[in-house]
Formats: C-alpha cells, sequence, structure tokens
C-alpha cells in the first residue's frame, strides 16, 4: 500500500524562505487540497515534491523502494502543448517518452478527446488544451497525482469529469494531492493551508503588527 510522508519540509527560492516545517501523511486512497493566498507556496510544494526544485530541508518519503519518477505524475499551471501537432500527435509524442503508446486512445477516452483528436493544439480552445494535458495522468499510470490548479479553462462538464477521474484514481488505491482556486467536489479530502507554513505570511503578520494594523 503506497504511504506518501512529508516531513518538516522546507523551501528557498532565491533568498526566499518560501515555507517550513511542513509536515503530512497521505495514505492509499486519500486526497488533499492546498488552500492559501498567493505567495503561500502551494505551487512551490508541489515542484518541491515531483523532484522539480530541491527541498532547502526535509524529507519525501515513498518507501525505501520507490522514487519520485516511478510514483508521481505532476501536472502544472502551463498546458505543454505543440501547436502544430494534433491531439493524438501530442499524446503520442508524450506516450512515446514513457513508451505507452498503446495507451493513446484510453488516454483521449479518459478526458474526452476523442471527437477532436485530429484537430491541431493551434486550435483548441482553453479548455480543450487543460484536457489535453490533463490526459498525461492516463499515460503514465502513477499512483500518485500532484495536481497545480487543474481546473484552469475548465468549464462545469468538464470539471465534473475530472471530479469523477479523481474519485476513480482514489477508488484505485491513487493519491491526489492539488491546489484550486476553484470549486471542485473532492469528498472526505484533508485540507492543508499553506499559510500556516508560509514564511512570507509570517513575515507580512509581524509587519502589519509592529505598524499596529488589523491581521
Amino acid at each position: 500500500m503506497t504511504v506518501f510522508k512529508v516531513h518538516d519540509l522546507a523551501c528557498l527560492r532565491g533568498h526566499s524562505l518560501i515555507f517550513s516545517s511542513l509536515s503530512f501523511e497521505l495514505k492509499a486512497g486519500e486526497a488533499m487540497v492546498l488552500h492559501g493566498p498567493n505567495g503561500s507556496g502551494k505551487s512551490s510544494l508541489l515542484r518541491v515534491l515531483a523532484g522539480l526544485i530541491p527541498a532547502f530541508s526535509g524529507d519525501v518519503n515513498l518507501g525505501e523502494d520507490y522514487t519520485v519518477e516511478e510514483m508521481m505524475t505532476y501536472i502544472g499551471h502551463a498546458n505543454p502543448i505543440k501547436a502544430p501537432l494534433t491531439v493524438r500527435e501530442n499524446l503520442t509524442y508524450w506516450a512515446a517518452l514513457y513508451g505507452a503508446e498503446e495507451k493513446v486512445p484510453v488516454a483521449m477516452e479518459a478526458m474526452d478527446l476523442t471527437a477532436i483528436s485530429d484537430l491541431q493544439g493551434r486550435v483548441l480552445s482553453s479548455g480543450q488544451r487543460r484536457r489535453l494535458t490533463l490526459a498525461r495522468l492516463f499515460l503514465e499510470d502513477k499512483p500518485i497525482w500532484l495536481l497545480d490548479e487543474p481546473t484552469v479553462g475548465l468549464d462545469i462538464e468538464s470539471c465534473k469529469l475530472l471530479e469523477n477521474k479523481i474519485a476513480q484514481h482514489r477508488a484505485d488505491d491513487g493519491i491526489v494531492l492539488l491546489s484550486t482556486h476553484v470549486g471542485i467536489d473532492v469528498p472526505d479530502v484533508k485540507q492543508l493551508d499553506m499559510a500556516e507554513f508560509s514564511e512570507t505570511q509570517a513575515m507580512l503578520a509581524k509587519q502589519a503588527e509592529a505598524e499596529g494594523l488589523d491581521v
């Protein structure tokens, strides 16, 4: 059973400590939503967990026999779509990186892309581009999903589709960690307020207190 443990994690960007003393644990089938104002470290945390930027201190424990590459799929803010390629060709390109070409039809069906599979990336709407990016989740087949604002650009119907896919992933003992400013129905979810660990927010609060302002 997958267990995802984070202990005393801190992130330094440039000369700024973004967050520190952050710990949590997620077990198979669980989900967590990150909250907090802009600058509180939501995206930085997801990038640290995905191995895209180094942790300043602390530990991420996936078990002795597993690596981040083996266990996690990260979907960031950007939609890394090649404009001249069709939906199918973009997915085929990504699938080739993972050795998963046979999963392209499944990924298209999962995010309702089959009907637009021959459209080029340059003509896709923002919602279609986001669904295409999210389809990567079904190419890699990893137990831990790290989703940074996955609902950006999605309409209500597409948000419902994503909610169903998250529910299915959890039912299969997957783990989901996401940040979002848009309401998304993820039942029985844990909450993590990044402001509690944000050095930036703590600094602003101290400054406001010194100036006699309400915080």
